[in-house]
């Protein structure tokens, strides 16, 4: 008894210039927290320095991650297509 289904939406593929915008904004996210968390670990008292710990080390793998991506695929991030990126996703 087997049941046939069937995909009732195609889903768009992604083009490669949308997957270096992509990638490009998730390293600047990843960035951003990993200051964040830095600053945050600045300021910690007691239960707070092992969180603070554990998260910087967890979003510096995420973004040492994203870069070796974006090295793999040759992407050069330069401040003018960071600021580009960063004021048509605000909006």
């Amino acid at each position: 008894m087997e049941n046939d289904y069937i995909k009732e939406t195609k889903i768009p593929q992604k083009t490669e210039e949308e997957k270096e915008i992509e990638l490009v904004v998730s390293i600047m996210k990843a960035k951003k927290e990993l200051d964040e968390a830095c600053k945050n670990f600045e300021y910690a008292h007691d239960d707070l320095i092992d969180y603070y710990t554990y998260e910087i080390k967890a979003t510096r793998a995420k973004f040492d991650y994203l870069v070796k991506q974006a090295k793999k695929q040759g992407l050069a991030i330069d401040i003018i297509k960071q600021l580009e990126i960063k004021l048509n996703t605000a909006m």
